[in-house]
């Protein structure tokens, strides 16, 4: 019970009984009287010492296994002496039991002082005495023993050791050398909760084999029903042949199939199979070596799943599919991460000793790849096999470990794991009783033998109540007739013993907890630890002695256990559901996204229609039905490098408008020095009458002249209008339609030139000679075309999609005259707005047209540019959502709506230098909580989006490059594109992809890219300057 200021109050017995059920043995004849004499003369500490009065608490109730260890203990446990800080610094084993807590019924004032009487007296002497009895052959013991006690120093050194360990093993260069030897599981994903169907689970590892039939049921609460059944392993099995072995369980495997009548039911098979194996994949397992006895021959180096299909295939009368192969560590985790999907450690403290856990797949150098999670099966009862526990070894391991059957391995799980722990208490007792510190020196064969004393003896004999009767029946059946004060001693080597494994298992789980915290770059880490094993289910104090000393150990981390039921066989059934429900997903979105991937044949079927498309609108008959228009632009000439003198441009295209000053200079150093300002145009402006807009542009072309001092001369202009317009000459440009927010009344239909000059003459402060109306495609062009001849395409990808490129003179009939090149401003954004891209448009597509502000136009824009990529993904990650393999199947508010989804997240999503954690900052920014796996599965579908659209605006420009080669009846062609927007500049694959399949479907040509610097201002400029020269030209 608990007394003020969180103490506990316990009384200590008036009996020798002590309340608890357990008779205390009485003293030897004349063994210990001259202590009692002496003590019970020396009675100066009274009654207040012994007898009783208010403690600080011990280690309170033993936690349950599934307990959530959330704060750091108080110390517990009384000091001892010769220990260094016992089996931790802060709980010493062991405490007093024969003191249990009063119930609050027998006694409601426990602090309250009572009178003493005779009796009372006598049994506070007999009570004082057997505690000090106890006391003294505690602390002989522990300095015996002294160097199994283990400081929390010590433990925290080992923590720092095995984190070492595992960072050798995980990587490429050390992993061949290293102990630890971290294997790759292929288990890329705990359960979600989802998994449903019929699975058999085979389970070999220890000596008998399980089959289990596993049903998952995920539509009412995860029902999960179970039925198996244990058949026996023969020794001849185990050390016979290895064909021997696996012709048993396939025989096991048929009569448990057989019984169940499901023979004829190609059931999926999950195989735990607990030995230390290499795999590639996850139903791959070569055995490395036999562990637990087994020694089949010709197993060691050969794939246990071919052994088994071999032993299947050999009997005939019954098929399975054996779908993965687990380790009965990492099937505890998987177990448990059903019912706990933060559940990413797994742990085994039984016969043997292991860890599991999810490692981030771009620390593992052994698996391709570096995008999401892989379970590592640690195989940890190796570390300190290369001598790196020398220094915590004790003369006792070292003994049982020349006495094994595989001397020199395994070391850490030789100290630890149920297999060695009653071995190492009986190589104590019988050391101690050698010289004489027990049993009166009496040492019996029984004692000598090995496997006499079991690790069930040492849980026994640590028991709260009974534990010194255990000890006495249990040393007796050993023959040594033991004494009190010998039950004492040897209840206190086996708390010492069973401590220290529970300290050094505890160092080695806060290693993998910490990585998990560091994996995750959190402050503090929340996680579950599956849990199961015989020592850690049925030791008394085991799994309350771990827990403490890692809350100590790892105080940054909030840890659960969960006790795995039927572990490592259900786990297995697990795994093979994972594997199950991930092909099945896999299978869907492949489905889902194989409509995006382009074969080459269909990427030239694209070609051969753009083709036809730019022959249509080139045509006078076709030309106003054609989808692709393959506007004139009245440009005949790029620039040869004469071109000289100070032009205006102006470049209107959105809510800003620019007005440029660009001086260009011929001769033997071409320059072109360029100044500009900026002017915003109101939404009122934008909105209003096309008077005030022209004004308004006017008003800041005067401002800009003013602001240069160069109002006066009558200066060449060319004005970059980047709205669809029909030109019917170089300088004169009719609107067709206003887009991007701008609706300024009396335009469309108009010669947007004439209205500009219309503007000036009405301001009469200056005059200006507009030269050209230029599209932005156009200006790019020719801004390449000043830094490389060669250049005679143009090419924009980003908000919007856009080509131009030169064109005989006798191709374009929408102008008079064949002699000479023009460029063709193509728009070939609206490519496909005919039906001709029907077949390759997805439903995807569909739905980001048809919400659309134009829906039905421009649809070849709407698969490559980037203002639809983004709305593309956010409408497949919806589908997926909705069909559960995203975001748990919980459609976000953000992921609804419109145009949240930005094409810049594609860059940045598919972006090698970005890890899956910047991934889900990203998704986090979008308000999407993703797991590990819906993060890759968003780069998935981002990199499947952006590269379709790269590959159909190389299939165009495949089409372009090879007529200009055919006109000119070139077997080869050398040409350079010039290309700007911000998709092309900024997306990290867009380009290579594009430039790849350029490649691939023009073999003949030789094409470049060269990128364009301020294309639209300068280019403007440029254009301009080309129609001052060949007016000139003309006129002369």
């Amino acid at each position: 019970m608990r007394g003020m200021g969180g103490f506990r109050c316990v009384a200590r017995p008036l009996s020798g009984a002590g309340g608890s059920g357990r008779r205390v043995p009485a003293p030897r004849p004349g063994r210990h009287r001259p202590a009692l004499q002496r003590r019970a003369a020396a009675n100066g500490r009274g009654g207040g010492g012994p007898a009783g009065g208010c403690h600080p608490p011990g280690d309170g109730s033993a936690e349950t296994g599934s307990a959530r260890a959330v704060a750091a203990p108080q110390a517990e446990g009384r000091s001892r002496g010769g220990g260094g800080g016992g089996g931790g610094a802060a709980e010493q084993p062991p405490e007093d039991h024969s003191s249990p807590r009063l119930r609050r019924t027998e006694r409601p004032h426990a602090c309250r002082p009572v009178p003493p009487t005779a009796s009372m007296i006598a049994a506070q002497l007999l009570a004082y005495y057997f505690t000090e009895l106890k006391d003294d052959q505690v602390k002989k013991i522990d300095k015996y023993l002294y160097a199994m006690r283990l400081s929390d120093e010590t433990l925290i050194d080992i923590m720092t050791r095995f984190k070492k360990e595992m960072k050798n093993g995980l990587s490429r260069d050390f992993n061949p050398t290293a102990t630890v030897k971290m294997l790759p599981t292929f288990v890329r994903s705990i359960p979600d909760g989802s998994e449903k169907g019929d699975f058999i689970a085979l389970d070999l590892g220890g000596s008998s084999f399980r089959i289990l039939r596993v049903q998952v049921n995920h539509e009412k609460n995860q029902n999960v029903h179970m039925e198996s059944e244990v058949y026996d392993t023969p020794e001849n099995i185990v050390h016979g042949s290895g064909s021997q072995l696996f012709d048993h369980v396939a025989e096991c495997l048929g009569d448990f199939m057989e019984k169940r009548k499901i023979k004829d039911k190609k059931l999926p098979v999950g195989f735990t199979f607990s030995f230390p194996c290499q795999q590639s994949k996850i139903d791959e397992a070569i055995l490395i070596t036999w562990t637990k006895r087994f020694k089949a021959s010709g197993v060691e180096g050969a794939d246990v799943v071919k052994l088994l299909n071999k032993a299947i295939k050999k009997r005939g009368d019954y098929d399975a599919n054996i779908v993965a192969v687990v380790n009965d560590t990492v099937g505890t985790m998987m177990t448990c991460g059903y019912d706990d999907q933060q559940c990413e450690v797994g742990l085994i403290i039984g016969t043997g000793t292991n860890a599991c856990y999810m490692e981030e797949l771009r620390h593992i150098d052994l698996v391709e790849g570096d995008e999401g999670r892989m379970c590592i099966n640690t195989e940890w009862g190796a570390f300190g096999d290369d001598g790196s526990l020398e220094d915590i070894r004790t003369e006792f391991d070292r003994e049982i470990d020349r006495g094994s059957l595989n001397p020199g391995k395994q070391l850490f799980e030789k100290m630890v794991s149920g297999m060695y722990l009653g071995e190492l208490v009986r190589l104590i007792l019988v050391k101690m009783a050698k010289e004489g510190l027990l049993f009166e020196g009496r040492i019996t064969p029984e004692l000598l033998t090995r496997g006499k004393f079991n690790t069930s003896d040492v849980s026994a004999i640590e028991k709260n109540k009974e534990g010194l009767h255990n000890a006495k029946e249990i040393l007796t059946r050993l023959g040594v007739e033991p004494s009190d004060d010998d039950c004492v001693s040897v209840q206190h080597v086996c708390t010492i013993v069973s401590f220290r494994s529970a300290n050094l298992v505890a160092a080695t789980l806060g290693a993998i907890l910490n990585r998990l915290r560091d994996n995750k770059g959190t402050p503090r880490l929340r996680t579950t630890v599956g849990v199961d094993g015989s020592l850690y289910k049925t030791h008394p104090q085991y799994s309350r002695r771990f827990h403490k000393t890692l809350r100590r150990l790892v105080p940054d981390s909030d840890v659960r256990f969960l006790l795995s039921e039927s572990g490592s066989g259900k786990g297995a059934a697990m795994v093979t559901a994972v594997a199950y429900r991930l092909a099945e997903q896999h299978r869907q979105i492949e489905e889902t996204l194989a409509h995006f991937h382009l074969t080459k044949d269909m990427l030239l079927e694209v070609k051969k229609r753009m083709r036809a498309e730019m022959e249509l609108g080139l045509r006078k008959q076709t030309h106003n039905n054609a989808a692709v228009k393959m506007l004139p632009s009245f440009v005949r000439s790029t620039p040869d490098g004469t071109e000289n003198g100070d032009f205006l441009a102006l470049d209107l295209g959105g809510t800003n408008f620019r007005v440029l000053l660009v001086k260009i200079r011929s001769g033997k150093k071409r320059t072109v020095e360029m100044h500009n300002k900026i002017y915003a145009i109101p939404i009122e402006i934008m909105q209003g009458t096309g008077e005030e807009l022209f004004d308004h542009i006017v008003s800041c072309i005067s401002d800009f002249l003013d602001y240069m001092g160069i109002k006066g001369p009558r200066m060449p202009l060319g004005f970059t209008f980047s709205f669809p317009c029909q030109q019917t000459s170089l300088d004169a440009g009719i609107l067709i339609t206003w887009t991007k927010g701008f609706k300024a009344t009396d335009c469309v239909g108009h010669d947007v030139a004439t209205l500009l000059r219309d503007a000036i003459k009405r301001r009469e402060e200056f005059d200006l000679d507009v030269v050209a109306v230029v599209n932005d495609t156009v200006g790019t062009m020719m801004t390449c075309a000043y830094e490389e001849p060669t250049c005679e395409v143009g090419l924009i990808v980003g908000t919007g999609s856009n080509a131009c490129y030169m064109e005989e003179m006798k191709n374009v009939e929408m102008v008079e005259g064949d002699r000479g090149l023009m460029c063709i401003n193509m728009e070939w954004g609206a490519f496909g707005d005919n039906g001709c891209l029907d077949d390759i448009r997805t439903q995807y597509d569909r739905l980001v047209d048809e919400y659309s502000l134009n829906a039905g136009k421009q649809r070849y824009e709407k698969m490559i540019s980037g203002m639809y990529l983004g709305e593309i993904v956010r409408n497949i990650l919806i589908d997926f959502t909705k069909k559960g393999f995203l975001f748990r199947g919980q459609i976000s508010e953000p992921l609804k709506t419109r145009g949240i989804f930005e094409t810049k997240f594609l860059s940045q999503i598919e972006s090698d230098r970005l890890a899956l954690l910047q991934v889900r900052a990203i998704l986090q920014q979008l308000g999407l909580n993703s797991t590990c796996d819906d993060s890759i599965l968003v780069k998935t579908v981002c990199g499947v989006v952006s590269r379709r659209a790269a590959q159909l605006c190389g299939a165009g420009m495949a089409a372009v490059v090879d007529k200009i080669r055919e006109n000119r009846g070139l077997d080869r062609l050398n040409v350079t594109v010039g290309v700007d927007g911000t998709l092309y500049k900024l997306h990290p694959h867009f380009s290579r992809i594009m430039h790849q399949t350029v490649k691939e479907l023009s073999p003949k040509c030789n094409v470049s890219f060269l990128l364009s610097e301020d294309g639209s201002g300068k280019g403007a400029a440029l254009i301009t300057a080309v129609g001052v020269r060949l007016r000139t030209e003309a006129s002369s």
